[in-house]
C-alpha cells in the first residue's frame, strides 16, 4: 500500500513541521529496525529507549516523514517532520487512516478481561469459522489474518496502532468478514490508545482481578481503563453509519455474571448487554453441572429465551473446567452477532480446539503428569491449582516465577496461593528484565514464610535446571504444573529477549532424566 503523506495526516494537531512536499509513504513503523525506503517513522518515547534518538538512523533507512516531539537537532530536506505532543497518541488515527480505516468494514468482536482473553478469542474465531464465515483473529498466542493461523512473536497481547490495523486490513484483503481481537488494559489505555481507532461491534469481558498496577496505578483505573472496550461500543456505531456497511452487524456487549465489577461494564454503554454465568447467578446463558475431567468438560446450558428457558446438554474437549465461562461468553457472543440459536451452535463445542500453552500436557511417557499453562496472576492461580490438586492422585508439584518490571504487589499473594494448593514449590525465571532474579523469588517466597528451603520449596532462577528439578522430585501420581510462559518463545532478561520454549525445555529435561516415548 502507498498514500501521498497529506491523505492520512491532515487530522494530527501539527505544532512544528520541517520540509516541504507530500511524499508518497509505503509504510509505518516505530522501530527503526524496521523502516524501510518510504517509512513514516514515529519516535515513541519508552521505558528504556527514546525513539528520538533513532530518527537519524531511521531516516537513513529510507524513512520520507518522521512524527515527533522533541526538538531535533537537524533536519533532512528530504525528509517531512511532523512535531506534535504524543507521537504514540497521534499513532492511532494516523494508522487508521493510512490502512483506509479496516475495522469500519469489519463486524469487530474485542475480548477484555484479566484471564481468558486469548483462549475466549481463540474459541469465538473458531465458533465463526466452523458456521461458515470467513473470521481472522489477533491474540497474545496467535494471529490470522490470511490462510493459516500464525504464532504471535511478541510479548505484547494488543500490538500497536500500526500492527492492529495493518492486521485488519490484511483481514479485509483476504476477504474476511470478521475480526476477534484481544484488548488489553494496556491496549485500551487512553495512555497508549492503540485501540482507539478501533471500530468495535461486539465488547466482551471475561473476569477482572488485580493485575498491571505497575501501569494502571490502582485497581479502579485498571478497571476503568478495560471498560474503555464497551465505551467504545457507542463511537462505533457512529463512524460505521458512514461506511457502506451501515448496520450490517448487531452492536452489543457481554459480561460474566459471576464478577462483581460486570455493573461497570453494563453502566460504560448505551446497547444492549447479555451476561452469562457458570456460579448459579441469573444469566442469559447459564452452566450447570458441570463435570470435568482431564480431557474437558461435560455440563448444562440453561438459555434464557423470550419464549423460556432453554436447556442444552455440551460438551467441550478443553481440559480446565474454567473454560466452561469462555465457551459460555463465546456462545452469546457468536449466536448474537450470527444471529443463530445457541442450540445451532452446541454441536459445534466438541470441535473446538485449546489454546496452546493452556492446560496443554507434556508426555514422554513419565509416570507423572506435566501440564504447562500461561496461569501467572493470583486469581489465574485460585482458578487453575484447586481443580488440579482435587484430581491429582500424588503431589501437586508447581514451578513459575514473576515478571520483572510488572505488579510487584501480586508476587507474595502468588506464593501464599501456591503453598495453600501445592505440595512443592520451585520457583524460577519468568521474564526478569532488569530486575535481579533471585531478588524476585524471594519476594514470592516471603508470601509462604512456613516452606523451607530445600525441603519444600526451591529457588532456582535458571528456569530449565528448575524444570529439571521438578521433575527430579516427582513421583508416580504426581502432576508438575508449569506456570507462567505458555505459548512464549523468549525470556526477557536484562539484556533482552533470549529464545525460550517452554514445552521443548520440558522435553528436553524429560529425557536427560531417561523418560522418552521413542
Amino acid at each position: 500500500m502507498k498514500k501521498q503523506l497529506s491523505a492520512f495526516v491532515g487530522s494530527l494537531p501539527v505544532i512544528e513541521r520541517h520540509g516541504s512536499g507530500d511524499p508518497e509513504i509505503s509504510g509505518l513503523a516505530y522501530d527503526s529496525r524496521e523502516v524501510e525506503s518510504g517509512f513514516l517513522f514515529f519516535a515513541l518515547a519508552g521505558l528504556h529507549e527514546n525513539g528520538h534518538r533513532y530518527v537519524a538512523d531511521a531516516v537513513a533507512r529510507g524513512a520520507r516523514a518522521v512524527v515527533h516531539a522533541d526538538p531535533l537537532p537537524s533536519y533532512d530536506p528530504a525528509v517531512v517532520y511532523l512535531r506534535v505532543a504524543d507521537p504514540r497518541l497521534s499513532m492511532s488515527p494516523v494508522s487508521a487512516d493510512f490502512f483506509s480505516r479496516p475495522s469500519e468494514r469489519l463486524c469487530v468482536i474485542g475480548v477484555t478481561g484479566t484471564e481468558g482473553k486469548s483462549t475466549t478469542v481463540f474459541l469465538v474465531y473458531q465458533l465463526l469459522d466452523l458456521a461458515g464465515k470467513r473470521a481472522g483473529f489477533i491474540s497474545t498466542v496467535q494471529y490470522r489474518v490470511g490462510a493459516d493461523e500464525l504464532p504471535n512473536p511478541e510479548h505484547q497481547t494488543t500490538p500497536e496502532a500500526t500492527t492492529i490495523h495493518e492486521k485488519l486490513f490484511r483481514m479485509l484483503e483476504n476477504g474476511m468478514e470478521y475480526a476477534v481481537v484481544e484488548s488489553s488494559s494496556h491496549g485500551l489505555s487512553a495512555r497508549t490508545n492503540r485501540l482507539g481507532d478501533v471500530a468495535f461491534d461486539v465488547a466482551i469481558m471475561t473476569n477482572v482481578t488485580q493485575e498491571h498496577l505497575e501501569f494502571h496505578g490502582t485497581l479502579e483505573q485498571y478497571r476503568n481503563d478495560k471498560a474503555n472496550l464497551f465505551r467504545a461500543l457507542d463511537r462505533s456505531v457512529g463512524a460505521k453509519a458512514t461506511t457502506a456497511e451501515t448496520n450490517r452487524f448487531p452492536v452489543f456487549g457481554v459480561v460474566n455474571a459471576d464478577d462483581p465489577n460486570s455493573g461497570l461494564f453494563r453502566s460504560a454503554t448505551s446497547k444492549s448487554v447479555y451476561s452469562f454465568s457458570s456460579k448459579g447467578n441469573e444469566a442469559d446463558l447459564a452452566a450447570s453441572d458441570i463435570v470435568a475431567d482431564s480431557r474437558g468438560s461435560s455440563f448444562t446450558m440453561l438459555e434464557r429465551t423470550a419464549g423460556g428457558i432453554l436447556r442444552h446438554e455440551a460438551r467441550i474437549e478443553l481440559p480446565g473446567a474454567f473454560n466452561v465461562d469462555n465457551v459460555l461468553a463465546s456462545l452469546i457472543a457468536v449466536s448474537r452477532v450470527l444471529e443463530k440459536p445457541v442450540a445451532e451452535l452446541v454441536p459445534l463445542l466438541p470441535k473446538l480446539r485449546p489454546v496452546w500453552g493452556r492446560m496443554t500436557p507434556i508426555d514422554e511417557g513419565q509416570p507423572f503428569e506435566v501440564v504447562m499453562d500461561y496461569a501467572h496472576t493470583p486469581s489465574s492461580f485460585e482458578t487453575v491449582l484447586p481443580p488440579l490438586k482435587k484430581r491429582t492422585r500424588g503431589r501437586l508439584i508447581c514451578l513459575f516465577g514473576s515478571a520483572g518490571e510488572r505488579d510487584v504487589v501480586k508476587r507474595p499473594r502468588q506464593g501464599r496461593i501456591a503453598a495453600d494448593w501445592c505440595d512443592i514449590l520451585v520457583l524460577a525465571d519468568e521474564d526478569p528484565r532488569g530486575e535481579e532474579p533471585r531478588a524476585i523469588l524471594e519476594e514470592i517466597a516471603a508470601g509462604c514464610p512456613e516452606r523451607q528451603e530445600g525441603r519444600d520449596i526451591f529457588l532456582i532462577p535458571d528456569r530449565p535446571q528448575a524444570i529439571k528439578k521438578a521433575f527430579s522430585l516427582a513421583e508416580k501420581g504426581d502432576t508438575v504444573l508449569l506456570l507462567g510462559k505458555g505459548h512464549e518463545n523468549s525470556i526477557i532478561r536484562k539484556d533482552g529477549p533470549h529464545p525460550y520454549d517452554e514445552a521443548d525445555a520440558a522435553r528436553t529435561m524429560l529425557k536427560e532424566l531417561g523418560y522418552s516415548r521413542i
